[in-house]
C-alpha cells in the first residue's frame, strides 16, 4: 500500500519593488547666532538658542544679543510624498583667533521632513542649535561646519 500524498491549494504571493529618485541636499543659508555680549562679574552658563524655525533666545540677563539671528537652511528634493529622515549632529565651534577655545552647537533638528506632490520642487528646512557661554568665556569669533545627511 502507498502512503496517499497530500495536495493543497495553490498560494500565490505578490513581488513588489518601490524605486525612489535619489535625494538632493542643497545649502541654503548658514546659522548665525548674532552677536553676544558677557556681563560682568562672574556668573554661570547661560544658553543663547535659535530654533530650526528660526525662534531666538538670549539666556539670561548676564549676556546682551544683538544683531541678525537665522537657523541654518536646507533645501531636499526627490521622490512624491515620501518622508526624508534628517541627520546632523552636534557642531563644535573654533574661536578663530584661539583655535584652543571651543563651544558646542547642540543642534536643534526637525528629524525628518514630509515631501510633498511636489518632491521634485522640494521642502527647505531649518536646523537651529544652542551654544552655552558664561563669565569666563573667550571672546572671539567662533566657527564650525554642519554634518548634514538626509535619507529616506
Amino acid at each position: 500500500m502507498t502512503p496517499a500524498l497530500a495536495v493543497g491549494p495553490n498560494q500565490n504571493s505578490t513581488a513588489t519593488a518601490k524605486i525612489v529618485k535619489p535625494l538632493t541636499l542643497t545649502w541654503v543659508q548658514d546659522l548665525d547666532l548674532g552677536t553676544i555680549v558677557l556681563g560682568t562679574g562672574t556668573w554661570p552658563t547661560t544658553a543663547i538658542a535659535i530654533t530650526s524655525a528660526g525662534i531666538f533666545s538670549c539666556g539670561s540677563t548676564n549676556v546682551t544679543c544683538s544683531g541678525a539671528t537665522k537657523p541654518a537652511q536646507y533645501k531636499v528634493t526627490g521622490t512624491n510624498n515620501q518622508r526624508v529622515f534628517i541627520t546632523a549632529p552636534n557642531v563644535t565651534l573654533t574661536n578663530q583667533t584661539d583655535s584652543t577655545k571651543t563651544l558646542l552647537l547642540t543642534v536643534n533638528n526637525p528629524g525628518f521632513v514630509d515631501l510633498a506632490n511636489s518632491g521634485s520642487v522640494g521642502v527647505t528646512f531649518g536646523l537651529g542649535g544652542a551654544i552655552g557661554v558664561d563669565s569666563a568665556t573667550t571672546d572671539g569669533t567662533y566657527t564650525g561646519q554642519f554634518n548634514v545627511t538626509v535619507n529616506y
